[in-house]
This record gives structure tokens, sequence and C-alpha cells, in this order.
């Protein structure tokens, strides 16, 4: 038996059998996440429908896993293109408005599959209580 637990959302899959995130103890460490639209089931077209989706798919699992967006320390983001980080930056600026209380980013410039423009991954060290259950 292992303390290992998938994550999964609904709205976005990996094509390999591998979920969206995995949990050990108070660990969650995602697989890549992309601006897959939900609804179509395809990538977003241009930059900041998948960087709005993107930032979407990151909140639903960590949330899935117990925990919220407070709790993601580390997001590492590839882009086809570095120079685009302003539809990233307004997603960031969203999602983490407290300058004193956000993640640690790094952005890579990378060969990105098809349509991909920007793609994440993230750790998050959720808050426990006395009880061992996640804090939300």
């Amino acid at each position: 038996m292992t303390d290992r637990r998938s994550v999964h959302i609904q709205g976005f899959r990996h094509k390999n059998p591998i979920p969206n995130a995995s949990r050990i103890g108070d660990i969650v460490m995602s697989g890549i996440i992309n601006g897959v639209d939900p609804e179509a089931g395809t990538i977003a077209e241009g930059i900041d429908a998948q960087t709005f989706f993107m930032f979407g798919h990151m909140r639903a699992i960590v949330e899935a896993a117990g925990g919220s967006t407070n709790d993601i320390l580390k997001v590492t983001v590839w882009m086809r293109d570095r120079s685009n980080r302003e539809a990233l930056n307004r997603e960031w600026l969203a999602l983490f408005p407290d300058e004193t209380s956000r993640p640690a980013r790094h952005s890579l410039q990378a060969q990105l599959e098809g349509q991909i423009e920007i793609q994440c991954d993230f750790t998050a060290v959720l808050r426990t209580g006395a009880a061992g259950e996640a804090q939300t």
C-alpha cells in the first residue's frame, strides 16, 4: 500500500496514462499543464487563451489535491517565445495578486508540441491541521 494519491480533474487529461498531479503527504507535484479548452478538449487558440486555461487547470488541480493556490510554492513555465510574457504576467497577477505571497517562478523558452504556446508544472506544500487534513 502506498501513501501516494493520483489527482485528476475533469476537462483536462493527459494522453498518456498519468495523473494531472500526484500527492504524498502534504506535497503535491503536477505533471505538465497546458491551455486545453475544457469544453472543446483541444488546445485553445493563441497565448492569451492558453495561459488563461493553464492557470485555471492549475487552480483546479491544487484544489482537487486538497489545497489552494496559497499552497503553491514553485511554478515552472515553458514558453515557445519568452518575449510573450505579457499574457503570463497578466494571469499570474490575477491568480497571485499579493506581491508578498507569490510562488517562485522560472520561465524557460522551449520547443513545444503542435499549437502549444505555453505550459507549466507546479509544486505545492499543503498546510495541514492537527488532524492531518489539508486546510483550504
